[in-house]
């Protein structure tokens, strides 16, 4: 017997505390006008009303994940990989791509912009899930190991016109960890890994991303130029100690720290709240992890448990990043946090992966026991049966 048991409370509430928690200090980030931000005639509300939007969608997606049935989702697969791929490609048609940066990320959906690499890895994670959950799926077999790779691949092709390079590089761990989770041979990814580095090697050779290299070896050398955000993140950190200087007090995001209220916010929190408090955040991300693989190990198929799996990598992974960047662990990468950080696509992405891990903690498992009911109506009902039977249980 099948039922439909609660969904899981704690990774909801674990989520909204971050969305609170991010919400608090982007304002905090925003709330002071600096001289760019005069520039752009923005004011000091204007970044948190966007984002307070971008949580209101995210909720609306949030809630619309939970209530899809997973085996719909699974018959989805295929179509919200080609969506994914036809986004990404529209970043390229003029009037629709927005550039930025040198670079074209995001298409112009009014009144706002949206990245489509985000959609991106959540379509990996729900198409690799269903691949590997197939009845025909050999995790042995070298063919079976290279279709995945030849999908991804198509996407980072894409992802490097743009160009993106951590989103490359952030499709490619996802995918080989899911195929990992999957029991395929070390040696296919050893074989991989081989086969790669003298592209890997060519593209971290790129004039701009050498610099980026550089300047995260030494980044002090570098404090003028490549390496001026690296190091005003240490002071940020440093400077907040045990406690942090106070909420609303930081000094950093006087335009010292680029990027404050997006890649680097994690910076301030420290700043202002101190190594407690950012901490405490680290450890919450890691209990939505851990709920999260609590879900994919009571699943009762195999897709469940890969698509739980996939999708608590996928947040895991970016919050891993943006940690190892922001403490100078891992070179400069602009990549979110997810949940915290200002940035409308991978709050909304993240969200709907979150909605999606809420529904499959509620799937089938097998019933519990009757409850025992009270000895009385035990006797009782053992006494119709009789009456009934005719004393044959």
């Amino acid at each position: 017997m099948i039922y439909e048991r609660p969904y899981d409370r704690w990774l909801l509430l674990s989520t909204l505390a971050l969305l609170g928690f991010g919400a608090l200090m982007i304002y905090s980030s925003t709330s002071v006008i600096t001289p760019a931000m005069e520039a752009r005639n923005v004011t000091e509300f204007h970044y948190f009303r966007r984002h307070l939007s971008a949580m209101a969608m995210g909720l609306a997606g949030m809630y619309t994940a939970y209530r899809v049935r997973p085996d719909l989702l699974s018959r989805w697969s295929i179509p919200l990989l080609g969506l994914a791929l036809v986004l990404l490609l529209l970043v390229f048609v003029p009037g629709i791509g927005v550039k930025a940066g040198g670079a074209r990320r995001w298409i112009r959906l009014w009144p706002t912009t949206f990245q489509p690499s985000e959609l991106v890895k959540l379509a990996m994670v729900v198409f690799l899930a269903r691949y590997m959950s197939r009845p025909g799926y050999r995790p042995d077999r070298f063919s079976h190991f290279l279709l995945p790779l030849g999908v991804a691949g198509a996407f980072q092709l894409v992802f490097l016109e743009q160009p993106d390079f951590g989103a490359t590089v952030s499709l490619a761990v996802l995918t080989l960890a899911m195929l990992f989770l999957s029991g395929v041979r070390l040696r296919y990814v050893a074989f991989l890994v081989l086969m790669a580095s003298p592209v890997l090697l060519k593209l971290a050779m790129e004039p701009y991303r050498l610099k980026r290299l550089t300047s995260f070896l030494n980044p002090w050398k570098h404090a003028q130029d490549s390496g001026f955000q690296l190091v005003q993140s240490f002071i940020a950190l440093g400077s907040g100690g045990a406690w942090g200087l106070g909420l609303g007090r930081s000094r950093q995001k006087l335009e010292f720290l680029p990027e404050v209220h997006t890649d680097f916010i994690f910076s301030m929190v420290g700043e202002e709240l101190g190594f407690v408090v950012a901490a405490s955040l680290v450890a919450l991300f890691c209990f939505i992890f851990l709920r999260g693989l609590r879900i994919a190990m009571a699943a009762t198929d195999r897709f469940t448990y890969y698509l739980a799996s996939g999708l608590s990598l996928m947040i895991a992974l970016q919050s891993l990043v943006n940690f190892g960047v922001v403490t100078g662990m891992l070179p400069t990468k602009g990549l979110p946090l997810p949940f915290i950080s200002y940035g409308g696509s991978s709050l909304l992405i993240n969200m709907l992966a979150v909605g999606l891990l809420l529904n499959l903690s509620r799937q089938g498992t097998p019933a519990p026991p009757p409850p025992v009911d009270d000895l009385g109506v035990l006797i009782e009902r053992k006494k119709v049966r009789r009456s009934i039977y005719g004393g044959v249980r």
